[in-house]
């Protein structure tokens, strides 16, 4: 009988970075389109800002670094797109640039690049600036219109003027927030084409939001409030199924979602903000090693 002997990996699945961040692309562009419907030309351009800053920050540094050239791979643009959907539509755009600049340099671009980097890079340039410019983070416009208001995590949190939406205006998103708070219904499309292009799975997203909506009724609040504002769809299906980012086995991703879902609540409810999705996920991408190594699964024919 003849054998080949070959290297690893034996079982291949065709696939490449470019085609995953292409389909992860497709799946937002819903959103990003209901977005500048919501916000017309302010969306357009803060999604550009992103999208360029991201994409120019990567390629000087590898061109500084002498580097090979990684741009087609579109991560960088990706990471635009969803630091785009984490921003205020009003926020100026130069500091949106400093964002994306910062999302790739520190977030991805120090560790070694796609693949290496512990933190999702857009949560990395979201916290940023929240700490650095933390009054133009705050400043909320409804669509349609250019009038400042308050997100409905904020009138709830900070107890702001303002009237709360109901369950149907939440979920198709004509409400002030972030660009991805707003749009649920195409995010959930989106979704549903990366679960059916098999890029992501549900392990992570059903833990992350059964546990927020569990701890929001443990402390006497309307879960399907918690579910429909703030970042937590957009989190929990783009973000915290980061696959360089989060664990790799079936428990380590339940784990994985739990973990989010209890800070996003705890800082919610108890924390000085009144959206937790993005502290959670970074603190859960610090704790992805420790998880991986409690449920790390035991070689083939290992005791």
């Amino acid at each position: 009988m003849n054998l080949t002997v070959t290297v690893s990996p034996h079982i291949k699945s065709g696939q490449d970075i470019r085609r995953v961040m292409r389909d992860v692309i497709i799946a937002l562009t819903p959103a990003a389109l209901m977005t500048v419907w919501f916000y017309q030309f302010k969306a357009l351009f803060l999604i550009t800002t992103c999208v360029a800053s991201c994409c120019l920050a990567e390629y000087i540094f590898e061109k500084v670094t002498k580097r090979n050239n990684t741009l087609s791979d579109l991560s960088a643009v990706v990471t635009g797109l969803l630091l785009a959907f984490c921003l205020p539509p009003s926020i100026p755009l130069w500091i949106a640039a400093a964002g994306g600049f910062f999302a790739i340099l520190v977030g991805k671009a120090i560790f070694g690049g796609l693949g290496h980097n512990p933190f999702n890079p857009a949560l990395v340039g979201r916290a940023f600036l929240q700490v650095s410019w933390p009054k133009d983070m705050s400043l909320w416009t409804a669509p349609y219109d250019t009038v400042t208001t308050a997100t409905p995590l904020g009138i709830t949190k900070l107890n702001l003027p303002g009237i709360i939406p109901d369950n149907w205006t939440l979920f198709f998103g004509n409400f002030a927030g972030s660009l991805g708070e707003t749009p649920k219904l195409m995010l959930l499309l989106g979704a549903l084409y990366l679960l059916f292009r098999k890029h992501i799975k549900l392990y992570t997203p059903l833990s992350f939001i059964i546990t927020a909506a569990i701890l929001a009724l443990l402390f006497k609040e309307n879960p399907v409030f918690h579910l429909l504002t703030g970042g937590l769809i957009l989190g929990a299906f783009f973000m915290a199924t980061d696959p360089v980012t989060t664990p790799l086995s079936r428990n380590g991703k339940i784990i994985f979602g739990i973990g989010c879902g209890i800070l996003t609540m705890l800082i919610r409810l108890k924390g000085g903000f009144p959206e937790g999705v993005c502290y959670s996920i970074l603190i859960m991408n610090m704790m992805t090693p420790f998880i991986d190594k409690m449920t790390v699964i035991k070689k083939f024919g290992a005791s």
